[in-house]
């Protein structure tokens, strides 16, 4: 049906998705950074924390009026006094802080750019190219001050290129037992991100670990370290194959706390959603890796997080803490309360 002008016509599949899914991360940030707000001593970091509340309490408001409009219920997602105890000592340093939130901006050029390329309606286009610059603005505002506090981990540097050279070896791509190649600009950066990304879930894990209150969640998120860990290890081997630098992790961030800090149900929510990511970037690498032995590891590793984020939704869903994203009807168990009525 073609609208009238003036007319919005109703949420399609991929917008609820996309806002339903928003809804839920920023309601779970605006605990975090609140949280983070009440702890942070850096007088720079400050303004960056101030700045991240304030653009998702401002996206729970908009998203709010998107689905009720339409008379869509809202996630009932996570809240202050239910999920955070504000009062809890410190668990990560300020540094920690603003390197969450520069990666965490990083996620945002990703996943509003697939929000933006779902939106139909004028309105929601606007709204994901609005979250769109809020992103790119969050990123330049916390990379800029990593940069000045010297912080910044810059992705390893090349020769610089002085002549066109063309492939002349298969072994480019298929060389499973002779002497490897040395990596390509892609496969550095890719490898190098990897390993920055799996040491920010393994600080955050860590700390997730101190103050989990269960033995199951408590092994939960160890294990999570250890798979953080060892990715590390096998990604760190590849540059150092070619002699590039591996980067720095940041486990001495972590405070000693092992008070309650964030409720469990928030915290396997953030583990849950790190985990996704990662099979989103690994799949992203192996189609970004030529060399063959290096697709062959990131199918590896899919596999393993593949079953380690099967095991944490068992015990979301065993806790009822899992929300049911929307769906589509189940015709079949709709005839069949009908023909039973």
């Amino acid at each position: 049906m073609i609208l009238k002008q003036g007319k919005q016509g109703r949420l399609t599949s991929g917008e609820i998705s996309q806002l339903w899914s928003q809804y839920m991360n920023d309601s779970a940030s605006i605990c975090v950074m609140t949280y983070f707000l009440q702890k942070v001593e850096d007088k720079d970091i400050k303004p960056i924390i101030e700045h991240t509340l304030q653009i998702s309490k401002a996206h729970i408001q908009k998203i709010a009026a998107f689905l009720t409009n339409e008379k869509n219920v809202l996630p009932h997602g996570f809240k202050l006094d239910e999920d955070v105890d504000l009062n809890a000592p410190k668990l990560y340093s300020d540094i920690y802080v603003l390197q969450f939130i520069h990666h965490m901006a990083k996620i945002g050029l990703t996943t509003y750019s697939i929000s933006l390329s779902l939106a139909v309606r004028p309105d929601i286009t606007e709204f994901y190219s609005d979250c769109l610059t809020e992103s790119q603005q969050l990123y330049k505002m916390a990379k800029d001050l990593l940069l000045s506090k010297g912080l910044y981990m810059r992705a390893p540097y090349l020769t610089d290129l002085d002549h066109v050279e063309f492939v002349k070896k298969k072994g480019f791509i298929l060389d499973f037992f002779g002497e490897k190649r040395p990596l390509t600009a892609l496969e550095i950066a890719e490898l190098y991100s990897n390993i920055q990304r799996n040491a920010l879930g393994k600080a955050t894990l860590t700390g997730f670990s101190q103050v989990a209150q269960s033995k199951d969640i408590t092994h939960f998120f160890q294990r999570g370290v250890e798979i953080s860990k060892k990715h590390i290890q096998l990604f760190g081997e590849k540059l150092e194959e070619s002699d590039i630098p591996v980067p720095i992790t940041w486990d001495s961030e972590i405070t000693e706390s092992t008070a309650y800090t964030f409720s469990e149900k928030l915290m396997m929510f953030y583990t849950t959603s790190l985990i996704s990511l990662s099979v989103v970037y690994y799949g992203f690498s192996v189609a970004s890796s030529p060399r063959i032995d290096i697709g062959i590891l990131y199918n590896r590793v899919i596999l393993e997080i593949q079953k380690y984020a099967e095991d944490g939704a068992n015990i979301m869903i065993k806790n009822r803490w899992m929300e049911q994203p929307p769906m589509a009807p189940d015709r079949k168990e709709l005839a069949k309360k009908n023909a039973q009525s």
